[in-house]
């Protein structure tokens, strides 16, 4: 509920910048959940043909959604609630957390968030127990929540099962594994060839990127004068519907100069500038890294 009501709160004192009039705004986030899959479809599905007994395994929540619509990463920005799913696993199952891919630029209306407009598979980690009996079915539950925005938002909830044998040995499951693989390599990772540093006064903050290793790409101004280098926070201690101002150094830095958010969730002021920078050519000089995680120390 408190995000919820923070959104409330930012979204009425953006009502005169976006020329949304009030009667727009109820509409466009009181919406019915009629229909509990509006604007996307949503299932369990397995990287693996069975369940080892004592061996972890990994199982998805992939979410296919209808042209021009979507859902929202794990920290959405200022508006959006995440993706979540609360699982009612069978005794000894243990799940890790859920894991996000990287983000994409989205909008709720006409206000700047982090999201999925692509299918998205948010994939987890599941520990099963070793006793275990082999030729078995074992069915995993869980409760998925989202909220799909188009023109119109609609947060919704769905029970969602997936049901796998119990065997001695597992294969790869030819149809998803692929799709679990892909998304793996696209995690958002540090990188060694990469220095930042952050620097804040009143609600300015500057994030500036230097190469520090051979393998590092060069920025370039075509990159600047695109604004292709989007920052995106993972505390939403930025305010995601500011600008994004880039600028390129003598010395080949780059500064992005972000704008704070006017309120916070967090319990304690951060003080790390927490978040991941997306490059659509890649970090490396093969291509390869495209989202870059960052974790700079906040100067005031």
């Amino acid at each position: 509920m408190r995000r919820i009501d923070r959104m409330m709160s930012l979204l009425m004192t953006r009502i005169k910048r976006h020329g949304l009039c009030l009667y727009t705004l109820v509409a466009l986030l009181l919406t019915g959940t009629v229909n509990a899959q509006t604007g996307l479809s949503i299932q369990l599905v397995p990287e693996t043909s069975a369940i080892v007994p004592g061996e972890t395994f990994r199982v998805g929540l992939f979410i296919h959604h209808e042209p021009g619509w979507h859902t929202y990463w794990r920290q959405p920005g200022i508006v959006g609630v995440p993706t979540t799913i609360a699982w009612a696993l069978p005794d000894g199952f243990e799940a890790g957390p859920l894991e996000y891919p990287e983000p994409e630029a989205t909008k709720m209306f006409q206000i700047k968030a982090q999201g999925y407009e692509r299918d998205v598979l948010l994939q987890t980690v599941i520990r099963a127990p070793k006793n275990l009996k082999i030729g078995s079915q074992i069915t995993l539950q869980g409760k998925a929540a989202w909220m799909c925005c188009n023109q119109s938002c609609h947060p919704a909830s769905k029970e969602l099962k997936l049901t796998l044998p119990v065997a001695e040995k597992a294969t790869l499951d030819a149809l998803w594994h692929p799709v679990f693989q892909k998304e793996r390599d696209a995690y958002a990772k540090p990188s060694t060839a990469w220095k930042a540093t952050a620097e804040e006064k009143d609600l300015d903050v500057t994030l500036t990127i230097k190469a520090v290793g051979d393998d590092a790409r060069p920025f370039s101004q075509e990159e600047v004068d695109k604004a292709s280098i989007l920052f995106f926070t993972e505390d939403g201690w930025i305010n995601t519907d500011e600008p994004q101002h880039l600028s390129l150094a003598a010395d080949g830095s780059l500064s992005i100069r972000l704008t704070r958010a006017e309120i916070f969730l967090g319990k304690t002021t951060p003080t790390k500038l927490q978040g991941i920078v997306h490059r659509p050519g890649g970090w490396h000089r093969e291509g390869s890294l495209r989202s870059l995680t960052l974790q700079p120390l906040l100067r005031r």
